[in-house]
This record gives structure tokens, C-alpha cells and sequence, in this order.
């Protein structure tokens, strides 16, 4: 772990210099100068939503590979659930042991504020993923645009429903920022482009809580309520799977239709049997990989502009977002269905 060269500098400052080269939390938050060079031997803790999720167990493969081809100090520490509270103590344990980075998927980003603020005052980087809502990060990195990626499910959706009948949305957990983006981009692109589907109006939006279980027993409920529902967009890697299960045990299956995210290995089944057409998503390990490379960058001084290439397919040409000079998107996006899922190994 190296000795910590950053100084707190004030958003005013932040202003006057146009290179970019700072990274600042909104609100005045004092931050580390990304322009100070390091001596590059440096300690960065990647901090997923959990540590058990198979998402994040596959994220840490990325963490892992950044670590062997840098030799870098780079390692995952999660909570054991998916908890704010819990994730946050995790990054107070990181603060107290002084690292020099912090790469944090945020389970709740209102939750992290202050405990992110205090890592920002502490000198430490902050950089995020699927936080875009997040004001005490230098960057938050996004595989793709949240609202396009959204479009992108209700694409996938709509064709599985022939473009017709009533739908609704489930998310992760109602705080959670990307969830909500990828549904309203779902929900937008459905009055865009196919007028004959109907957002339920009764429950528009659904929580699994993450988890596969709540997952399934929602959907039960929700398709012996409205038995009108003929799609759900899912958007946790938990939410396919679950609705899947109750779609085939209400005798659904062909009659109603889920698409969203998952994991290629994990949903090997209910795509071959045909409960979900397809589902699409970004490999978490190199969305892992990533945040450290962006966390290293910061570390060296580099500038942070349009182009910058993380290393790692997808990433390679960053773009801030449209209005944003903290939300760097990339191109991560791939799409699983019965004919590709062996080929991603995973």
C-alpha cells in the first residue's frame, strides 16, 4: 500500500480546471486529486452488492484477472447479503484500513452517501458501477446506456409477446438506480414503439428483492391477480429465472413471456425449454475488471475524457453520458438465448 499523495480539493476548484483530471462529489464534497501522480503500488477493494450472488462471483473473476495481469493489490470484499447497511460497514472496514481505492456496485446509492463521502475526504478514489445516481463518486462506469439497454429488454420482450397484451416491470429493489433506469427505459420504449401493449396500471412496478424466491412468489401472485398479464420485464439477474419457474408451474408456458438480465449458465434451462426467449446482459467480470482499471487511472493522473479505454471488451471507448462529465457508458451488451448460451462459458 502506498503512501497516500492526494489532497482534498473544493468543487470551486473543480470548476476552473477543464482537463477533467480531478474527480469531484457533488455538494462541495473535497475529493482526491485524480492529478497527482502515484508511485503505482497501490491496494483496491472492489465492493459488489453481495459476496455469494453468482453475479458477483463471477465479477470477482475479472477483479481477480485485473490483480495477475497488474500485480496490484486488487481484491473483492462484499457483504454476505444483499444489505446496504452491511454494505456500508464493509466500506468502513476498507476506510480504517486505508486503502488507496474503492469500486463499489451499490446496493442502495442514497444508503452510501455519507460513508462515501468519508472515503472521498479521506483521500481515497471512489469510483462506482451501476450507480449513476451516485454524488459521492469521482466516476461510475455503466456497460452500456441505462436507458437504451432498458429499450433494449422491452425489444426482446415485445417480439417474444407478438407485440401485444399487458406487461409489467420488476426491479431488484425500488432504491436500486440501474433497475429503475432499465425499466423506465423498457417502459418508454414500449410507448415508442408498440402501442398495442399496456403497462398494467395496478402494479406497474414489482420488487424481488434480488432474490430468485420472491422473485417467483411475486409473479405467482401477480399472473393469479391480473391473469390479463401476458409479460414481465425482469431486470435482477434473479427476477427471469423466478417468474420463469412460476410461469411453467401455473401452466403459462407459451401464454405469458419474461425478458431481462441473467447469467448464461443459469438460465441454460428455462431458455431451452423455451419459458424465456432470450435475455440479455454484460459479463460482470469485466465490469469488474474495469472499475479497477478506472480506480488505477485515477491513481496515475490520468486524464478521465471521452475514449478511455479500460482495458477490457466493451469498455474500451468510453463515453460520458449525455449532460454528465461523471458517467462514463461503453457497449457491453450481449444477448443469450437457446442457441448461443453454451458458448459463453459461464
Amino acid at each position: 500500500m502506498k503512501q497516500r499523495r492526494f489532497s482534498g480539493l473544493t468543487l470551486g476548484l473543480a470548476a476552473v480546471l477543464s482537463l477533467g483530471l480531478v474527480g469531484c462529489a457533488a455538494g462541495g464534497t473535497s475529493v482526491p486529486e485524480a492529478g497527482a501522480a502515484g508511485d503505482g503500488d497501490y491496494t483496491i477493494a472492489i465492493v459488489p452488492k453481495d459476496s455469494t450472488n453468482p453475479w458477483f462471483v463471477r465479477m470477482e473473476d475479472g477483479v481477480k484477472q485485473y490483480a495477475a495481469d497488474t500485480g496490484l493489490d486488487v481484491y473483492q470484499k462484499g457483504p454476505a447479503e444483499t444489505d446496504a447497511t452491511m454494505q456500508a460497514q464493509v466500506i468502513q472496514d476498507l476506510i480504517a484500513q486505508g486503502v488507496d481505492a474503492i469500486g463499489v456496485v451499490p446496493v442502495d446509492p442514497g444508503a452510501l452517501e455519507t460513508v462515501l463521502k468519508q472515503a472521498l475526504d479521506a483521500g481515497i478514489v471512489v469510483v462506482t458501477h451501476e450507480g449513476a445516481s451516485q454524488e459521492n463518486t469521482m466516476y461510475d462506469i455503466e456497460a452500456f446506456n441505462n436507458t437504451d439497454y432498458g429499450g433494449f429488454i422491452m425489444d426482446n420482450l415485445a417480439e417474444a409477446m407478438g407485440e401485444e397484451g399487458v406487461y409489467t416491470t420488476m426491479v431488484g429493489h425500488v432504491t436500486n438506480a440501474s433497475h429503475n433506469e432499465w425499466a423506465d427505459g423498457a417502459v418508454a420504449k414500449q410507448a415508442e414503439a408498440y402501442p398495442n401493449m399496456t403497462l398494467l396500471a395496478a402494479e406497474p412496478r414489482v420488487e424481488s428483492q434480488d432474490d430468485g424466491e420472491v422473485a417467483y412468489q411475486s409473479a405467482k401472485e401477480l399472473l393469479k391477480k391480473y391473469p390479463e398479464i401476458k409479460g414481465i420485464v425482469g431486470t435482477s439477474s434473479f427476477d427471469a429465472p423466478g417468474v420463469a419457474r412460476a410461469i411453467e408451474e401455473l401452466g403459462l408456458t407459451g401464454k405469458v413471456f419474461v425478458s431481462g438480465t441473467g447469467m448464461p449458465a443459469a438460465n441454460k434451462g428455462i431458455l431451452q425449454k423455451g419459458l424465456v426467449k432470450s435475455l440479455t446482459l454484460w459479463d460482470p467480470a469485466d465490469a469488474g475488471y474495469a472499475l479497477a482499471a478506472l480506480a488505477t487511472l485515477i491513481l496515475n493522473g490520468e486524464e478521465i475524457a471521452d475514449g478511455v479505454d479500460l482495458g477490457v471488451k466493451g469498455y474500451e471507448d468510453m463515453k460520458f453520458a449525455k449532460g454528465s462529465d461523471k458517467v462514463l457508458e461503453g457497449n457491453g451488451w450481449v444477448v443469450i438465448n437457446k442457441d448461443n448460451v453454451d458458448e459463453f462459458g459461464f
